[in-house]
């Protein structure tokens, strides 16, 4: 099913991204994605996205809803016709919307998880909890704004990661249906990313070493966009026959 064009703003979206061995990163993809790599690693993460607006394209802004949002996601690359294509597969969405939730492979792409969000922001500095309400997905995140991209990171730059993450604008989510997923991609209008330094991060799914085994995944950097103009375009529904066991 492909899913309608919808507009709005993003009024906050944190990227909290984590550098992963590429083989470990293998084991969790489906078919027919692979690792998408830089500088020899896997790039997997969760985005933290505040909307306001949202709504069908031809509504007005009044009409649109206001929700929190988390996608895991994980950048990867797979043969399309004949074509390599890149994006980001996205294994687990959780909302604070009921709407969301019900709308989810309708007007929303995949599958949806309920969730409370915890959310203090203020002078510069972003903490959100996340607990989803069949207790699978845990996540906390203390930050605060910095004028100081990370040393550490396998990006060279804040503007080599920029470019890395705008480029993964479409992405494929998990739906009920093995080997189908639906595909969004999003078009922004005033693309702009700043540094945050991360205090604390917590992930249920990247601290679980049955997926990841100590020393697979580290925590890498985080980015912040704000009041970004927006579209989420559908695209057509990718199908793969799942790998038999």
């Amino acid at each position: 099913m492909r899913i309608p064009t919808v507009k709005g703003v993003i009024d906050r979206r944190i990227l909290v991204n984590f550098h992963v061995d590429p083989q470990v990163l293998a084991e969790v993809l489906p078919p027919p994605f692979r690792p998408q790599l830089v500088n020899g690693v896997g790039i997997a993460g969760v985005c933290l996205i505040r909307l306001k607006h949202v709504r069908p394209r031809l509504l007005p802004a009044v009409c649109g809803i206001r929700s929190e949002n988390a996608a895991h996601r994980i950048a990867v690359e797979w043969e399309q016709n004949g074509e390599l294509k890149e994006g980001v597969y996205i294994p687990r969405r959780d909302t604070s919307s009921r709407f969301n939730l019900l709308a989810g492979g309708r007007l929303f792409p995949g599958l949806h998880h309920q969730a409370q969000f915890t959310v203090e922001e203020q002078d510069d500095h972003f903490n959100i909890r996340l607990d989803s309400l069949d207790d699978i997905t845990h996540l906390e995140i203390r930050s605060q704004l910095t004028d100081h991209f990370p040393e550490t990171s396998v990006f060279s730059s804040l503007q080599d990661a920029s470019d890395f993450f705008e480029k993964g604008s479409l992405g494929y989510s998990v739906t009920k249906q093995p080997g189908e997923f639906d595909g969004l991609e999003l078009n922004t209008f005033n693309w702009q990313v700043q540094p945050l330094a991360v205090d604390r991060v917590v992930s249920s799914f990247f601290d679980d070493e049955s997926l990841f085994p100590q020393g697979s995944v580290g925590f890498d950097c985080a980015l912040l966009m704000r009041q970004i103009e927006h579209e989420w375009v559908g695209r057509p529904t990718l199908c793969c026959a799942p790998a038999v066991a």
